[in-house]
């Protein structure tokens, strides 16, 4: 039997991905799934994962879609649904592991860590995982991990365009409260870097600002995708 599953979604990740697959070799060496789930690249991305993943899927570009169905077909009892920029830390499954066999009903993420050198990173990351364990919100860069048992119980990722992380999030816990792993993924700095920090989180705040007051998904994402680009 499968302990875990890890679930990678991508969308055009073919200078990001061959890193993060070759980080996750060792792994697959000792029994970890490595699935892919990508959302219609038009670059190297699928090429790239050959030999280096169980199962390489296709699926309806957006997160929660991919994720979703990547964890359908998932054999492994802990889902871990890791970005194609971001790194595991050594001995992550292991942390991992203990941690969720102490309770049956668990789920929870990684520290974070920015890649940059800047002191700014350095505090944005803090902040974040502060953020994160005080409140049990969870987004994508965290590395959320999931009982499988537990993740089709909340249906999985709420089917929306944009801050699935957040909506799965407020599911979990009201099933249990997160589980905060110290150790630290790392995970690019680009967007902080392509469109700047104070741009970056301001509209990161906007965005949860407009989602708490209920403003469409389908609204916010095409107002992320127009300020990412711009």
């Amino acid at each position: 039997m499968i302990d875990v599953s890890i679930i990678i979604p991508t969308l055009n990740e073919e200078k990001a991905l061959p890193i993060t697959l070759a980080s996750l070799q060792p792994m697959r060496e000792q029994g970890v799934e490595v699935i892919v789930v990508d959302g219609g690249s038009t670059d190297n991305t699928v090429k790239c994962t050959e030999g280096l993943a169980d199962a390489v899927i296709g699926s309806p570009a957006g997160r929660a879609f991919q994720l979703n169905k990547g964890a359908s077909l998932a054999t492994g009892q802990i889902l871990l649904f890791l970005h194609a920029d971001t790194l595991l830390p050594d001995g992550a499954i292991d942390f991992m592991l203990q941690k969720t066999r102490q309770q049956k009903a668990s789920w929870g993420r990684f520290d974070v860590q920015l890649d940059g050198s800047i002191l700014a990173f350095r505090i944005i990351g803090k902040m974040m995982n502060w953020r994160s364990c005080l409140t049990s919100i969870v987004t994508g860069d965290h590395a959320m991990f999931v009982s499988k048992e537990l993740f089709e119980e909340v249906n999985g990722y709420p089917p929306i365009e944009l801050m699935e992380d957040i909506a799965i999030s407020k599911k979990l816990k009201r099933k249990a409260r997160s589980i905060c792993i110290h150790q630290a993924v790392v995970t690019s700095s680009r967007r902080w870097q392509q469109n700047g920090v104070l741009r970056t989180i301001l509209l990161m705040w906007w965005l949860r600002g407009a989602y708490f007051f209920n403003k469409a998904p389908s609204l916010l994402a095409k107002q992320y995708r127009h300020n990412r680009f711009n």
